[in-house]
């Protein structure tokens, strides 16, 4: 054993000599991760304590598991997780699929420029900010003078309050979001459908196989571990709706139905002041979003001996 160790330190002071530029680069990310990740997670012991600025984190009272029990018995807890779930699965559902076959689409268009020109087309809403983006989303659907409206009016029918009804608010997140990235979300299928073997095509195409029948049996089974992972990491952040968009979305008009866990704890943590109940529910949520993540990678390993792990 002590031979075999020193043999293992030997080597491994003759790699780091030879290849020093190499974890040299690897160091850099890993500090950052290291002291903007992981340190930061000490302030978890905030979600069991009462928060007072005098004491600090560490002095503050314990108080065990209160805060979470009192999350759960809150009013808003039912409505809250609610809106949290169901965004996110509605994105999920219609979101997950259209950038793939979106790429399948792309990938049968024979027409160079007009295909480049999709291309280019599909992927610039990515690159435009949320802020931006949620700009436009109120403009144009503003009930007096948005262009989605003035159409309604051209047609017939009377004006509606789009961002001042609860209803059409995850109507409106999730179409919205499906718009801005989808092209950007489809590279990666595309990617994956460039290294699928085109002797494969031949022989499908030698059998008589039209283009829907190549999808099916070529093109999918071919990406499917790349379906599957992608799968696996969305499901794992199934309660994470971004902040921003929401946020800027919201008014009081809208708020039962676009008030989210990020935007709770926004509410409860930095207006209220109310930290530690605030790291309660972040908590909370990145322990479901856990548990989501490790329940999705089982049962894909199960069903399609696919897994990230």
């Amino acid at each position: 054993m002590t031979v075999q160790r020193s043999l293992f330190f030997k080597r491994l002071r003759i790699d780091l000599r030879d290849n020093w530029t190499i974890y040299l680069m690897v160091l850099i990310p890993l500090v950052w991760l290291i002291v903007f990740c992981y340190v930061p997670m000490s302030g978890i012991q905030l979600a069991f304590k009462t928060f007072k600025a005098k004491l600090g984190i560490w002095g503050s009272p314990w108080i065990g598991f209160k805060n979470f029990e009192r999350f759960f018995k809150s009013y808003s807890f039912g409505t809250i997780l609610w809106n949290t779930i169901s965004i996110n699965v509605y994105s999920l559902v219609v979101g997950f699929p259209i950038p793939i076959v979106f790429a399948l689409f792309l990938n049968y268009l024979r027409h160079r420029r007009l295909k480049k020109t999709v291309q280019m087309v599909s992927y610039a809403p990515y690159f435009i900010s949320t802020v931006v983006m949620c700009g436009m989303i109120i403009i144009f659907l503003d009930k007096d003078t948005g262009a989605v409206n003035q159409l309604l009016r051209l047609l017939g029918m009377d004006g509606v309050n789009f961002m001042g009804t609860p209803a059409y608010f995850k109507d409106i997140y999730v179409w919205t979001s499906v718009w801005q990235g989808m092209g950007w979300s489809s590279i990666i299928y595309i990617s994956a459908l460039a290294g699928v073997d085109y002797q494969l095509h031949e022989a499908a195409i030698v059998d008589g196989a039209n283009k829907l029948q190549r999808i099916w049996y070529v093109d999918l089974p071919s990406i499917k571990p790349t379906i599957i992972m992608l799968l696996i990491l969305q499901i794992g952040s199934l309660m994470g709706v971004g902040f921003e968009k929401v946020f800027l979305l919201q008014n009081d008009l809208n708020m039962s139905e676009s008030e989210v866990i990020s935007t709770y704890v926004y509410r409860v943590g930095l207006i209220n002041t109310d930290y530690g109940y605030s790291t309660a529910v972040g908590l909370f949520n990145s322990v479901i979003n856990l548990l989501l993540l490790v329940a999705a990678n089982q049962l894909c390993k199960r069903l399609t001996k696919e897994s990230l792990f």
